[in-house]
């Protein structure tokens, strides 16, 4: 029942609903829905809104949301989540239920809340389901999997048995304990309960018309709603669908949760979540997810089927000498501890099992050994970490003596990362190398923490040819050449070095930032910029990633060369976009920092979802995004 308080009355023809405001609240209750399957997916989170004198608090009316999120948080933004049931105490506390389907790192999150807890709210947002009129006499519910919770939640509003509910689940139901309908109806795909079947093996155009239904009221997945409003316009029957869509505000601002209707796009978040059924345009809602649509000119992918119980995918990648043909390097798995954030592979052994990732690339090497920069040398960011190390190394004589025999015993294939000051110790640097086991040879010309050498090479065509010329010339060991971001004509020298004789491509060594220590007043680091990385990087990484495929993929085909994708690698799903994206392989940096375990869940995770998606091989899945054409 709603107070005598802010009511706000401006968008959603004459209806009157609270407004949203910012408050917090204590966690009462979080706990698995038993009778919902599989286990653990389906949680009941209740809340406690706490009477202040300062904020009027309204309780929501049916049909509304919230925008949860919890106050000790890894994700940015909160996430809406419908009303499922709410409740005024004695005491003037408004009590809230919400039904919370897994889906992703933010509903995980809120699952994951203990009793005492707190939560950040801000609602109730959006509008609300319009009562029957005084004509609409016959009502229909209607809820699919987690949409039963809206539609519960208004069907306490509703008189007692004055309606009836149909609920359909894939298996089992839930969510149904608070009403009280006239007639009950379940159906489930699997036949655990009620009807075997979905929507339509209860409840149709013919139902519609025989049970002489006057209004439906509906949430659930996109392809029943679409369902719902057929066999309503089909009947001739009055139906208000409630929908979801992604949200950022929450309140109308940011215009990105908006809904194609026939009246042009409406924000979900301040028209909605209730529409009209008769409005809404299921053709362009669900145009991006056929089978056989376009996105940013890319064909969805159609479904493959999965791989067999005893079939495992191949996780093999290999990179080849273009001056030794045939000799081609093979990596057991495209998983690569990157340089700088892994030593020298044995440091961490006694963590993990090194054995089982694909690669290892040394820290960066110079011909002479390095102290580094002074200073402080690591300042944390919001999802990332800056560095002002300085290429502080052995020196490669000591690390031919001493560092390669230990990387030489390990199973992954050993990367020499070499930098240098200038060009002639890069070429001095190279031709130790070259007299080495050391299988494939990491050319860093990108370096951003080096006043000398490093990216002052990469920068341009000129110099990143030049470089890598002349280290060709004295190695015909594998040669990746490694870029950076800061270039203006990233595409450009990739070609370039590829032209002057380069075997692969890594990108994105660090971009470059800056960070301000306010109490002194001063730069943190002492070079002023310094490099940064991790997961806030991965976005762009990934365009560069793909730019530079594309431009690769304008090459004739025995011309091209794999890439090596860095930046912002955390967990399997951030690889298989790379990969995607054009990636042949990809080292992970920082991510190590936070779990030392995070490229063994990579390469355990990209092997399962290639299992489960039908991918034997990498290179079936690789550049899918990538226009076709070439």
């Amino acid at each position: 029942m709603l107070d005598n308080c802010n009511i706000d009355n401006e968008c959603c023809n004459g209806q009157s609903f609270p407004k949203p405001v910012f408050c917090s609240a204590i966690v009462s209750n979080c706990s698995a829905v038993k009778s919902a399957v599989p286990e653990n997916s389906v949680y009941n989170l209740k809340v406690i809104i706490e009477k202040s004198s300062k904020k009027e608090i309204c309780e929501p009316a049916a049909g509304q949301f919230y925008m949860l999120h919890a106050v000790r948080s890894d994700v940015l933004l909160g996430r809406p989540i419908s009303i499922f049931h709410s409740e005024k105490k004695s005491d003037g506390n408004i009590e809230l239920t919400f039904l919370i389907l897994v889906k992703g790192s933010g509903t995980k999150e809120l699952c994951s809340l203990r009793n005492g807890d707190k939560i950040n709210l801000l609602g109730p947002c959006g509008n609300k389901f319009p009562f029957p009129s005084a004509v609409e006499k016959k009502v229909c519910l209607v809820g699919g999997g987690i949409g039963v919770a809206p539609v519960a939640g208004f069907a306490e509003t509703l008189t007692n048995v004055s309606y009836d509910f149909y609920a359909s689940f894939k298996s089992c139901s839930y969510g149904l304990e608070n009403i009280k309908p006239k007639k009950l109806v379940i159906t489930t795909d699997d036949g655990s309960a009620g009807i075997h079947g979905m929507l339509p093996a209860a409840l149709t155009e013919e139902t519609l018309k025989s049970e002489k239904y006057d209004v439906v009221y509906a949430c659930g997945p996109i392809p029943m709603l679409s369902y719902v409003q057929k066999i309503c316009k089909a009947a001739g029957v009055k139906c208000y669908l409630s929908m979801e869509a992604r949200m950022a505000c929450g309140v109308g601002v940011c215009l990105g949760c908006v809904i194609d209707t026939t009246e042009g796009k409406k924000r979900c978040c301040k028209e909605g979540p209730v529409f009209d059924g008769a409005i809404l345009d299921f053709e362009k809602i669900t145009r991006f997810n056929k089978p056989d649509s376009l996105v940013g000119g890319i064909k969805v992918q159609p479904r493959r089927e999965p791989l067999s119980v005893n079939e495992e995918p191949d996780l093999r990648v290999k990179i080849s000498s273009r001056l030794q043909p045939g000799k081609d390097v093979i990596f057991q798995n495209p998983v690569i501890g990157s340089s700088g954030t892994f030593g020298f592979g044995s440091e961490y052994s006694s963590v993990f099992d090194v054995n089982l990732l694909g690669g290892i690339s040394s820290k960066g090497l110079t011909l002479e050994p390095r102290e580094g920069n002074d200073g402080i040398r690591l300042h944390e960011t919001p999802s990332g970490l800056m560095n002002s190390i300085g290429l502080q190394n052995p020196g490669i004589p000591h690390f031919i003596e001493y560092e390669l025999p230990v990387m030489l015993s390990l199973k992954p294939v050993a990367i020499a990362n070499l930098s240098g000051s200038s060009l002639e110790t890069y070429v001095e640097g190279a031709k130790l190398l070259e007299k080495t086991d050391v299988p494939v040879i990491e050319l860093n010309i990108s370096c951003p923490n080096v006043s000398a050498g490093g990216a002052a090479f990469g920068m341009t065509c000129v110099g990143a040819e030049q470089a890598v010329r002349a280290v060709r010339q004295v190695t015909k060991k594998p040669l990746i050449v490694k870029l950076t971001p800061q270039s203006h004509e990233l595409e450009k020298v990739a070609l370039a070095c590829i032209k002057a004789g380069a075997d692969g491509i890594s990108l994105n060594n660090s971009f470059q930032g800056i960070a301000v220590d306010i109490e002194r007043g001063v730069p943190v680091f002492e070079k002023v910029k310094a490099g940064f990385g991790g997961p806030a990087v991965r976005p762009i990484a990934v365009r560069l990633v793909y730019e530079v495929v594309q431009a690769i993929n304008t090459l004739p085909e025995n011309e091209r060369v794999p890439v090596i994708a860095i930046g912002g690698i955390a967990a399997w799903q951030d690889a298989v976009e790379f990969i995607m994206a054009g990636a042949t392989a990809l080292q992970v940096g920082t991510a190590t920092f936070a779990n030392p375990y995070a490229m063994i869940e990579i390469i355990d995770g990209l092997k399962a979802f290639m299992k489960r998606k039908g991918y034997k091989t990498i290179e079936e899945m690789r550049g899918l995004i990538q226009p076709r054409g070439f």
